[in-house]
């Protein structure tokens, strides 16, 4: 009786090593079939991404100067004109605060006026409130992009400004 016990054991063992010794057909390998190599390749490259718009790149540089997550001279090199002026000016009455919530895009557009040109504007979430933010790109002659102008919910005019 218990030679019988031990035939079923052996054979139900015999049965287990079977199937796990079967391979599924739907199983990829990746691997050629002489590798021993446990390691597997890392994850599928995938294609590199397009760089982002212009427009899309210089908001956000703009928001983490006007949040006060950046200094305004860590900018200056994509400014011309009297676009740092502007970008001074808005950062001393810190619009978009720098305690509280971090202002993101809630959405973004753009007109282009020439091939060269784009005026650009931005609605900026810092918590519940909504800003606007306008701006505006030129390409100049050594093919970067430079912000001319900025303005943030409808600042007053140069005129208007105070000398203190």
């Amino acid at each position: 009786m218990q030679n019988m016990q031990n035939m079923q054991n052996l054979q139900n063992t015999q049965n287990v090593q079977k199937v796990l010794s079967k391979r599924d057909p739907r199983r990829v390998t990746t691997r050629p079939p002489n590798r021993r190599d446990p390691r597997r390749p890392t994850e599928r490259r995938r294609s590199p991404q397009p760089p982002p718009h212009p427009t899309e790149h210089f908001t956000q540089l703009l928001l983490l100067v006007l949040g006060g997550h950046r200094p305004p001279h860590w900018f200056a090199r994509h400014t011309a004109d009297r676009a740092y002026d502007d970008l001074l000016w808005l950062v001393d009455r810190r619009p978009l605060g720098t305690t509280g919530p971090r202002p993101t895009v809630h959405d973004i557009g753009h007109c282009a006026l020439s091939a060269y040109v784009y005026e650009v504007f931005a609605r900026i979430a810092v918590g519940p409130r909504l800003h606007a933010l306008a701006f505006r790109l030129h390409l100049h002659s050594d093919r970067r992009w430079r912000v001319t102008a900025v303005e943030l919910d409808g600042r007053p005019p140069r005129d208007t400004y105070d000398t203190a």
